[in-house]
């Protein structure tokens, strides 16, 4: 073997010998079994289990070597074992790898000659090493049956890893003790009369990005990564402290009881390190890490749940800047709350009553009329009362509930419109859209309910927010040209809050401009806000665009924008939100507001 080579090896094997058990630990159920079945399946005298990690276990006809028996690992063994692939090496002086230094072992009587192994994988697929056969002479390739030989061991053995790791309280990847540890000896802390301790925990990165890191290298990647992190925490906490790995992208340890708070260089020590690019398997990587602290007590400790607590800190961790942060009682209760809401939502959407649809209407300013209204969602819970939109259409854009929640507004907001027109009312509706929506299955959806209810798209106007129409939009341009080719008209809604990108609204095939009611309501006391309003307007009429106004609660702000360039005025003067119910009754005593042809006249 090459000194380069000896030296790679070395450190790899310090780098990783935190998380291996050491030899004398480790013990799969029926290994040795599984060793003499294969020595005498295959006729060969040597055998060896060589984990991811580094860590190596030495088997010579059937008998497990002296754990004191030192002995270096060639690269061929890191290899194999971190491979998905099984390798085959009849003769190693023939091999170019080696180039003329074959693999030594202290038991063999000569220098190994033949090599072949087999990847160990849990019963998830989760490989955890390889199983190694060896010989000091030189061999044909093994056969088919042989080769089933080793697969079964090897599965064999994978089984037996995750027996022993259930059994022995290790996870199977880093070899770290998992919750069930950490709990005996966060218990065992705190019962030994400790008044309290503190808890941390690493969330390696946001679960959507590890997923990805899986799909682009496999888990072979992901496994090496998370050695990595605990080494690095490992060289980070006090000397006695045990590392325990409490999730699949988790760890957590019980540090003394000393205050950590005020340590706060420490922690941002930890950060730093953790912020710094891994090598893995010859690929750098930057993961978003977030270290959560929690002090706790024995009182606290009965019938909570420690881990829970620490993770809402570590999660949001990973969204600041700093890196970790403590627990707050407060963000975790508005958590739980959210949590709640949206499980309610979730039920409410399919199962219950409780969603409505309130109607707001524009007037044109020419005539005075009602000419759209506006579905607005309602949702009455049965114990909590009213929940305000700002909340609950939030939330269900974070937790993905979005796509059925504009569903069920389409459904229900449509088929109102096709029962007024029944009735000989003559308006459109306009729906408001996310940004989660707006995809090309949008088109069909909201051309499936029109069709079902006999409403033509030209009764229909969608409405989305600025700064999602500036947002992709090449992409988004294509679908919102379908829907009006359709005959959809499209708002630009809160028009002045967003991104005003003037290039890409040009190029957008939108209908109507709504000018946010922020700049509306402060017209009567600030020049500024009028001066916008009225700019925009006529820079929205001169693009081509209907011009409609939001926030028009007084008489003197409806009289305002009656000599501007706008074209529809909506707002509390005109009409607060109201159920379907009642809009027929409004629509026949709305004939009192002025209008530009009533001023004429």
């Amino acid at each position: 073997m090459h000194t380069a080579g000896r030296e790679s090896v070395a450190q790899g094997v310090a780098r990783v010998s935190t998380l291996d058990a050491s030899p004398d630990s480790f013990a799969v159920p029926g290994f040795d079994a599984v060793v003499r079945l294969i020595s005498r399946s295959l006729d060969v005298p040597l055998v060896s289990l060589v984990l991811s990690g580094g860590s190596a276990y030495w088997f010579a006809n059937g008998a497990e070597l002296p754990t004191h028996d030192t002995r270096g690992l060639h690269p061929l063994y890191l290899e194999a074992a971190r491979s998905l692939h099984p390798h085959i090496v009849p003769d190693t002086l023939l091999d170019e790898r080696f180039r003329g230094a074959a693999l030594n072992l202290a038991a063999a009587p000569g220098p190994i000659r033949f090599f072949a192994s087999e990847p160990v994988c849990t019963l998830t697929g989760q490989q955890i090493g390889a199983l190694c056969v060896m010989d000091v002479k030189p061999r044909e390739a093994l056969t088919e049956g042989e080769r089933m030989s080793l697969r079964d061991a090897a599965s064999l053995i994978g089984a037996g890893v995750v027996l022993r790791s259930y059994l022995g309280r290790t996870d199977p990847v880093t070899q770290l003790p998992h919750r069930f540890a950490f709990f005996d000896d966060l218990r065992r802390q705190l019962h030994d009369g400790a008044p309290h301790a503190w808890v941390i925990a690493i969330d390696v990165a946001p679960v959507q990005r590890f997923n990805a890191f899986i799909r682009a290298m496999g888990h072979a990647y992901a496994d090496e990564l998370l050695r990595a992190v605990a080494n690095r925490a490992l060289a980070w906490i006090p000397p006695g402290t045990h590392l325990y790995q409490v999730g699949a992208t988790r760890f957590a340890a019980v540090l003394p009881a000393q205050h950590l708070i005020d340590e706060t260089d420490r922690l941002d020590d930890l950060v730093a390190q953790l912020r710094r690019p891994f090598d893995c398997l010859g690929i750098p990587l930057t993961i978003q890490p977030g270290v959560g602290l929690l002090q706790i007590d024995e009182r606290q400790l009965r019938g909570g749940d420690p881990l829970r607590l620490v993770m809402n800190a570590s999660h949001a961790a990973q969204r600041s800047i700093r890196g970790w942060a403590v627990y707050d009682h407060r963000q975790d209760d508005q958590q739980r709350q959210d949590f709640f809401l949206v499980t309610e939502l979730a039920a409410a959407l399919t199962e219950r009553a409780e969603l409505d649809l309130h109607y707001q209407p524009r007037v044109d300013l020419n005539s005075g009329r009602c000419v759209s209204v506006e579905a607005l969602a309602r949702w009455h819970h049965p114990t909590l009362g009213t929940i305000p939109p700002s909340l609950f259409v939030g939330l269900a854009e974070r937790a993905g509930l979005m796509h059925s929640l504009t569903q069920w507004v389409l459904e229900h907001g449509i088929a109102q419109l096709a029962d007024w027109r029944r009735q000989g009312h003559d308006f459109r509706l306009s729906l408001n859209v996310s940004s989660t929506d707006l995809d090309a299955d949008l088109v069909g959806r909201v051309c499936q309910v029109a069709e079902q209810h006999k409403i033509g798209l030209d009764a229909l106007e969608l409405e989305f927010t600025e700064s999602t129409l500036m947002e992709h939009s090449a992409t988004n341009r294509r679908h919102l040209t379908t829907l009006r080719q359709l005959g959809a008209g499209i708002a630009i809604d809160d028009f002045g809050t967003g991104y005003s990108n003037l290039a890409a609204l040009r190029q957008m095939p939108a209908t109507s401009l709504k000018i946010d009611q922020s700049f509306v309501r402060d017209m009567g006391a600030s020049r500024h806000d009028e001066a916008i309003v009225r700019s925009v307007a006529e820079l929205g009429r001169s693009l081509g665009f209907r011009v409609v106004v939001e926030g028009v609660e007084t008489s003197h702000l409806y009289d305002s924008v009656l000599g501007m360039a706008c074209d529809e005025a909506q707002g509390f003067h005109i009409a607060r939100p109201m159920p379907a119910e009642e809009l027929p009754d409004w629509l026949a005593r709305q004939s009192g507001l002025p209008s530009r042809q009533a001023s004429r006249a």
